[in-house]
């Protein structure tokens, strides 16, 4: 009889980062990334679906949809979710660490694209923009994995044109900087109208355009761009989808700011 190996904290946390980047469709054991992580723990990739599907019994959202996950292994996955809840920065940079460390590789060396700005930085700066920038990159996954890889606005599906738009944005507040609550997918053209306010979104989802921009109703770039996406309803996501408080903090602290009368 196979003596069973119990799960460490460590394996617990990388089952966890891969739970917040695939859909709930994705987790069997027949996915590549599943199969990966299977291979990095020196575990079936059934082990690692079912773990996943242990992770979804923790999660709120997929209860919403009347999706309940496995059980079984609550207990051990729950405050693992707890943690992920009360601490988003230091979880998802952990998890990360240690997925670079079961691949032989040191987090800078993971995501050096990310960091070839901060040879000069020593000490508590370099870590703490390590940090960030890690962090930073793990949400866009995040964010692009819940909207299916396509833009909200436009249905574009191209990753390298979509940007994990924030709703509050990442200097404005610690606590909800990774909250998957607080992201929005969007190509360029539309995450930069968002972020300065001349585009916004109200809490039935539906896009408002600013009465500044709307000077311009003249022009073939609004036409084109953004006469036909007023009022429409932003494509949701099935898992997290923008809080609503949220969109009503954008709407009072940036978009009105450009409104002209």
């Amino acid at each position: 009889m196979t003596q069973r190996i119990l799960w460490t904290r460590d394996e617990l946390i990388l089952a966890f980062n891969l739970y917040l980047k695939l859909p709930f469709g994705k987790m069997h054991h027949s996915t590549p990334e599943v199969i990966e992580l299977a291979t990095i723990l020196n575990r079936s990739p059934n082990s690692i679906a079912l773990r996943l599907g242990n992770f979804a019994a923790c999660d709120p959202f997929e209860h919403k949809r009347g999706i309940k996950g496995l059980t079984g292994g609550l207990k051990q996955c729950k405050p693992i979710w707890d943690e992920f809840i009360n601490n988003k920065e230091s979880l998802l940079y952990e998890s990360e660490r240690i997925l670079a460390g079961r691949q032989n590789k040191t987090i800078e060396d993971k995501f050096k694209e990310f960091l070839t700005d901060i040879t000069e930085l020593k000490g508590e700066s370099r870590n703490q923009l390590v940090k960030a920038r890690v962090n930073q990159n793990i949400f866009r996954q995040i964010i692009l994995c819940n909207y299916n890889n396509r833009c909200a606005i436009t249905g574009i599906d191209v990753p390298d044109l979509l940007i994990a738009s924030h709703i509050i944005p990442w200097a404005e507040e610690v606590k909800e900087r990774l909250n998957p609550e607080n992201g929005i997918c969007l190509s360029a053209l539309y995450d930069k109208a968002y972020d300065k306010g001349l585009i916004g979104i109200n809490e039935s989802y539906k896009i408002l355009i600013s009465s500044e921009l709307k000077q311009r109703q003249d022009t073939d770039f609004y036409n084109k761009h953004f006469a036909s996406i007023d009022g429409q309803r932003i494509e949701l996501p099935k898992k997290f989808k923008p809080r609503k408080e949220f969109l009503q903090f954008h709407l009072d602290t940036i978009f009105e700011k450009r409104n002209i009368i």
